[in-house]
């Protein structure tokens, strides 16, 4: 029994957690193999229920006295030490991007699709959460109305698969209330939902993960920076200034001491609108200057100004994203999906990576 053929044995074992393999979710902290003896270490949360763990010791103990008969197999399951580097209960996922608004109506969710198809063109494996319990729209833009996720047993736990649309997995509160039906939810039922798309879902790897947020500063948002390191932020404002004073409250809230959750830049949405039939026209129908203002206070970049197109609107009516099928807005989104990619690349390596909040009861 060598190194590698052990991680290749370890790599066919579900992680608990995330039903990722126990390699890919990077749960073993240790391994020693000397003396026909085998001891791994495993690090989990202390969350990990004793049943699953006694599953998971029986399952691998099991495999390995088949594949490696004549050792003596020494399993130890705990949770990272002092000065280790924690375990993540998402660790399949590198980078988790929250995109926020003070304020709705200004297009956070067009802008969170065409982001995060934006960033699959350019290479990367992205998913999509819908956060905004209240008013999911993004099973509309994907052309995912009244589609319904599977449920998937995990060592007897029951666990979401996202939906997929156009090679993205995507989950929505949409997915499982009616379209019509009202969601009527107060903070401790928002905040269980809220962990149950981030814990319960079966994410797979990703290197990206949008998350659209609901507008404002609520218990959503709260909730998430509590359940999950958010590597940063991009707020979403119209150039009018009753939305850059919403926005500046949003954008606070993720800068605000012990959250401190990195600003990765501002889009501008509704920029200008310019007829088809008058190309060199450019309406400011809701003024001008917002979106770099905002920049600006908050020493970040603006990532990009989008028109107002009909296509935009049209599209998202239609389940078929802007990026993907009118070519004149295909260019506008791909290089804002190239900019917040470079900010997250400079936010990686001049930054170190955010911390969960801990809240003090």
């Amino acid at each position: 029994m060598t190194r590698e053929a052990l991680l290749q044995f370890l790599g066919t074992i579900t992680d608990p957690l995330t039903g990722q393999n126990l390699v890919l979710a990077n749960r073993i902290q240790n391994i020693q193999i000397e003396n026909r003896r085998i001891g791994i270490i495993f690090s989990f949360p202390p969350k990990l229920e004793s049943r699953i763990k006694s599953e998971l010791h029986e399952a691998i103990s099991t495999g390995l006295m088949e594949s490696a008969p004549g050792y003596e197999v020494d399993l130890h399951f705990g949770n990272p030490g002092a000065g280790e580097k924690k375990s993540s209960n998402l660790p399949q996922i590198r980078n988790i991007i929250a995109v926020a608004s003070g304020k709705g109506g200004v297009g956070k969710s067009t802008i969170s699709v065409n982001l995060a198809l934006g960033l699959k063109n350019l290479g990367l494996k992205v998913g999509l959460l819908d956060a905004d319990l209240y008013g999911p729209s993004i099973p509309i833009m994907l052309g995912l109305k009244g589609k319904r996720p599977q449920v998937r047993q995990v060592y007897g736990v029951s666990k979401i698969v996202p939906l997929e649309a156009h090679g993205i997995p995507v989950m929505s509160i949409g997915f499982v209330v009616e379209p019509e039906q009202a969601v009527v939810l107060r903070g401790p039922r928002l905040a269980g939902i809220m962990k149950q798309f981030l814990e319960d879902c079966l994410w797979p790897d990703l290197d990206v993960l949008v998350i659209d947020l609901p507008p404002g500063t609520g218990d959503i948002q709260l909730t998430l920076v509590q359940t999950v390191p958010v590597t940063g932020a991009i707020i979403v404002t119209t150039p009018q200034q009753v939305a850059v004073a919403d926005a500046v409250k949003a954008a606070n809230m993720f800068r605000m001491q012990g959250i401190e959750v990195p600003i990765l830049g501002v889009v501008e949405n509704m920029s200008w609108f310019t007829p088809a039939e008058l190309p060199d026209h450019q309406y400011e129908i809701f003024g001008k200057g917002g979106g770099r203002q905002l920049a600006g206070h908050f020493q970040t970049q603006l990532l990009g100004q989008i028109p107002l197109f009909m296509s935009v609107r049209s599209s998202g009516d239609e389940g078929k994203p802007a990026i993907l099928h009118h070519p004149e807005t295909q260019t506008v989104f791909e290089k804002l999906a190239r900019q917040a990619y470079e900010s997250l690349q400079i936010r990686n390596e001049t930054m170190p990576p955010t911390e969960k909040v801990r809240m003090n009861k």
